[in-house]
Formats: C-alpha cells, structure tokens, sequence
C-alpha cells in the first residue's frame, strides 16, 4: 500500500500496487464514506483502509472489465452494501448502476465523475475527481492512459472477449485521448490501473502516476499525429496476449466467488496421493531443486514476481492441473497467486513435494555452448520483440507461451538448447520440451545466458 499526496485538503487518495501484476487500485475517502477503484481479487486491503479511517465503503468503480486479473468488485458489494458501478456498455451480469458520460457520485465533498474512453476496450471509462470548487483535481484512467502509454487495442478480439477489431479500438483510443483526457488541465493528477511490466501496454515507465501536463509532454502516444499514425504506431510491437486474458474479461463481467471462500474449496493432497494420468503437473519449487528431481511431465514454473502471469500464459483456461510447492507457505502463496487470475478452479490438486522423485534434468555445460553452439538446435523463448536481436545465430524462435503447441515443429537429430533473457523462462521451456519430446536431450542454459549476450555467437 503506498500513500499518495492527497488532491484537496478534504479528501484521501490511497494507492494500493501489486508489484506481480503490475497493477494499481484505489481508495478514495472524504470523511467516512469510500469509493474502491478497479480492486484486485483480495478485498481485505480495502476493508482494513476503511476500518483505519472508521470509514464505509460505499462505492466500488470498475474503469471496464480487466483482461490480467479477477477483481473483487461483487465480493465488496454483498460484503459492504456498496453499489457497484460501471459503464452500461459492460453489459455486466451482477447487480451495478450504470457509470457513464454525465453520471457522478457525490463522496463528501467531492463528485467522481465518469467520461467514457474506449479504445484499450470498448466499454473503458475514467474517472474524475472534482472538488467542492468543480475543479479537476485527478483523473483514474484505468488502462486507457498509464505513465508513458496507452492500453493496448487488441484485447478483445476473441469472441469470448467481444470480437471487437484492434483498428477500431485504436481509433476510439486515438478519440478518447485527444478529445477528452487531453483537454483535462495540465495539473490533473493522473491515477492509471497498472504500471511498469504490465502486459496492457507496451512502454509503461517505472513512475506509479503523472499528470497531464507531464504526459502531454512526454507520452509518445499523445504527440501530436494523425489517427492513421496513430494506430500504426500504437499496434506495432505490443507484446503477446496470455491464454487467460479473455477468460478474465468473461469473469469480470460476471463478478468472481470470494476469494477466501475459493482459496478454501482448493482440494489439498497429501504428498504421497496418486496424480491422474495426462492432467498438468505445474512445479513452483527453485530451479534447481526441480532439475535434481521431479515428477515425469512436470512444468517448472518457479514461484516468482510473474508467477500469475505465466501460469496464465503457458496453462489454458480450462485446463486442469496440480499444483506442487516445498513448503505449506509456499503452497499457500501459488495457490493465492493462481486465484488473482481466476485459475484456483483449475486447480485439481495442490501438494507439497512427493518423497519420490523419479526424473531430473540434464546439466547444460557452458564452455561446450561456448565453444561449439553449432553443436545444437537452439531455441530462444523469449518474446518476438526481444529476440529481434538475436543473441545466437540461426536459433529457433518459440516465444514459452506458444512451446507446448509447438514443440513439434522443433527437429531432435541435435541435443536442444533452450535459452531466454535471464533464466526463469527457460527453466520452465526446458522442462516443457522434456514433456513433448521423450528421448531427446534437452538443455537449459538458464542464468548462464547473460554470459552470452553481449555479442551474437554464431
């Protein structure tokens, strides 16, 4: 939770960041009354902000429907008695009032005000904060402005999440910003959903707000340039979309269990219980661990600052899958970090360490890569935009969100390396491989990539 300078005399803006998710939600409080902005999927943050300030949540505000994380938002209502509010254009199916151009809710002193900004999604709104004065004082941007960017267009096009074309949104977004966040006056706090790392845009700088005066100046995406420029630039380079991005929308839109209650209906197995054949083995433990030891089939995907997003980018929706942890704390926290993302019903089975370990994985050695990288079939993992600068010549390029469906294509005649930027990655690249392709040696070259990525080796 991090403290932010309040925008009047009389009112309280609370920053709530979650670093893994790189996401920003909200408390706003004027005297006893709250409103939540955009909450993540645990709500008892909110709740103790509010009994701190001996303080009723009155309003929780939804900017639209997130793609990379489930909100709290109807746990809050049926906890608390707040209304839930969001643009009519959600078409959500909980109980809301409608939140859109022209509505307010008056908090103590101060009006929050909704504009409609589609483009990062058609039903996006932003919220303003004005005071006793009507001055503008802050603006809660969702994803349709962060610090050095705007949210990305091409989230919805999915059926599950709308089938609304890129160009379309970006045009709206073009819209949204010139005609209405960029006549705000320039000394307009500016209050955006996510921050640095956050799969919705593609620039977002390390700085957790702005204002638009400080945007207006140094925002690439509202420069000035014609629409058709606009969505050009906007469009090239964005970086991948995880497998649960659509599934998250569809969820938001219907509002999540609670959370504890869902953290609890997890079903837990003892260490020693036989695993159903052909389900997913996800395992959190340290790279090293793992490589010693683990089970036939298991994916490495260490618990980590981006855990969520990978389990969502490597693992579907609806597929089932164990969870394996080596300690109960760590256990807890994978399964608390699976349920941000809406994927704790997925969950068949989560389990400290089996005592019997039967498989381990091949120890790569460096100097041979060094040496002789001709010697293997090396794929690069990482994302497209990184690996336009390729560290070895000739390497195959399977971004890990796509190497389970395409394991195929990779040919076995070589020992197979596999490589990312720093190593989380390919410890889970690796382990994928050793699962599709039976019989062949598979190498991970893990935290020893940094040692080769000053030049290109050929």
């Amino acid at each position: 939770m991090s403290p932010l300078p309040s925008s009047t005399a009389s009112v309280q803006i609370q920053q709530f960041y979650d670093k893994g998710l790189a996401h920003a939600s909200y408390a706003v409080r004027c005297g006893r009354q709250v409103a939540i902005i955009d909450p993540a999927r645990d709500p008892q943050q909110y709740y103790d902000f509010a009994d701190e300030h001996e303080a009723t949540i009155v309003a929780v505000i939804e900017t639209h429907p997130h793609a990379d994380f489930v909100s709290s938002h109807l746990e809050i209502a049926q906890e608390t008695d707040a209304f839930i509010y969001c643009s009519k254009l959600v078409q959500a199916s909980y109980s809301h009032r409608a939140f859109d151009d022209g509505d307010r809710i008056t908090l103590g002193t101060v009006e929050l005000h909704a504009i409609n900004t589609p483009g990062h999604s058609p039903d996006s709104i932003s919220i303003l904060l004005m005071d006793e004065l009507a001055q503008t004082r802050a603006v809660f941007t969702g994803d349709t402005l962060f610090v050095g960017d705007v949210g990305r267009p091409d989230l919805r096009e999915e059926e599950i999440a709308g089938g609304h074309k890129r160009e379309e949104l970006a045009a709206q977004l073009y819209d949204s910003t010139r005609r209405k966040l960029m006549t705000l006056p320039p000394t307009t706090k500016v209050y955006p959903a996510h921050g640095p790392g956050s799969l919705c845009g593609k620039t977002t700088s390390p700085d957790l707000d702005s204002t638009i005066g400080k945007e207006l100046k140094t925002n690439y995406a509202l420069q000035p340039m014609s629409e058709q420029e606009f969505i050009k630039v906007l469009l090239e380079d964005q970086p991948f979309v995880p497998k649960y991005f659509g599934h998250g929308v569809q969820l938001n839109k219907q509002g999540a269990l609670p959370f504890e209650d869902s953290i609890r209906a997890v079903p837990r197995l003892q260490p020693t219980a036989a695993l159903e054949n052909g389900v997913l083995i996800i395992d959190t433990r340290p790279q090293a661990e793992f490589k010693q030891a683990h089970l036939p089939g298991a994916i490495n995907l260490q618990d980590g600052g981006k855990f969520e997003t990978w389990l969502g980018s490597v693992v579907g929706p609806q597929e089932a899958f164990y969870l394996i942890a080596d300690s109960q704390i760590a256990l807890d926290t994978v399964i608390r970090k699976t349920a941000k993302i809406g994927y704790e019903t997925g969950i068949k089975g989560a389990l400290l360490t089996p005592p019997t370990l039967p498989a381990s994985s091949l120890s790569t050695v460096v100097e041979h890569v060094r040496e002789r990288p001709q010697d293997f079939t090396i794929v690069d993992i990482r994302n497209r935009t990184e690996a336009k600068q390729p560290i070895f010549a000739n390497a195959l390029v399977i971004p890990l969100p796509e190497l389970r469906e395409r394991a195929h294509e990779i040919p076995t005649e070589k020992p197979i390396l596999v490589h990312c930027a720093g190593g989380y990655r390919s410890a889970a690249g690796g382990s994928i491989l050793e699962a599709a392709l039976p019989g062949a040696q598979i190498y991970d070259l893990g935290e020893a990539i940094t040692e080769f990525q000053k030049q290109e080796v050929h």
